[in-house]
């Protein structure tokens, strides 16, 4: 699959086999509530899919690294958008593999200044001078900075899933691009082991904002449901 850069807010994928090649786009997406920090509790007569159950904590997760990190408040949308694909966006945007028991693949994505504001914000933390860091986003450090973020983001989250549902899942080594166009993005779930050809993805959307800048995050996971035992 060819991934063309997006249009006016859509992206468009050109597939390509032996039988010939096809166009496809984006349909509109759908808004999903979002407790807030809040303990799930699984209703087995109105069952939700598992993605909608942990989406919550990927952003609990997210919200106390970054806080952590920045020293900045950091806050998230009540409502998640279900969306066609995941994908990575201009500026920068990272991703990393989740497998285990629950199964996908986690992006975010920001602005030059967002990713600017948060690399600067995390380095003086540490002590390290401000006139000894860099000035643009398109630097490998920040890059780098954000990839190591959304290495902790991530080790938080598992942590938080671990102790609501008794799940684990191992991660793969973060990446973060600079980018001038969107790729969109889909998980070798479980490392190969789950057949891709068949298998049902969830895709969901979450707004974060941080003062006034606005960044996002987007989860694939392999559609499930939670049954409690």
């Amino acid at each position: 699959m060819i991934n063309k850069p997006y249009r006016g807010g859509v992206i468009v994928h050109l597939s390509i086999s032996a039988s010939g090649c096809s166009w496809s786009a984006y349909e509109p997406v759908a808004a999903i509530p979002v407790a807030a920090n809040k303990k799930q509790e699984i209703d087995m007569d109105n069952s939700r899919l598992g993605i909608d159950l942990l989406v919550p904590l990927f952003c609990q997760g997210a919200k106390e690294t970054l806080e952590q990190c920045t020293g900045r408040e950091v806050n998230y949308s009540n409502t998640a958008l279900s969306i066609p694909k995941i994908s990575i966006r201009p500026d920068l945007g990272g991703f990393v593999e989740l497998f285990g028991d629950y199964n996908g693949l986690a992006v975010m994505n920001f602005s030059s200044d967002v990713a600017l504001a948060i690399y600067t914000d995390y380095m003086t933390t540490m002590g390290i001078p401000a006139a000894d860091l860099v000035k643009n986003a398109t630097s490998v450090e920040v890059a780098d900075t954000i990839g190591e973020l959304i290495n902790q983001v991530m080790g938080k989250t598992q942590q938080l899933i671990e102790i609501e549902y008794d799940l684990s899942a191992q991660r793969g080594q973060p990446k973060a691009l600079n980018l001038n166009h969107a790729i969109s993005l889909t998980p070798e779930l479980a490392q190969g082991t789950l057949d891709m050809a068949n298998a049902l993805l969830d895709n969901r959307r979450v707004v974060f904002q941080m003062d006034q800048m606005r960044f996002y995050m987007e989860l694939a996971m392999e559609r499930m449901s939670f049954v409690s035992l």
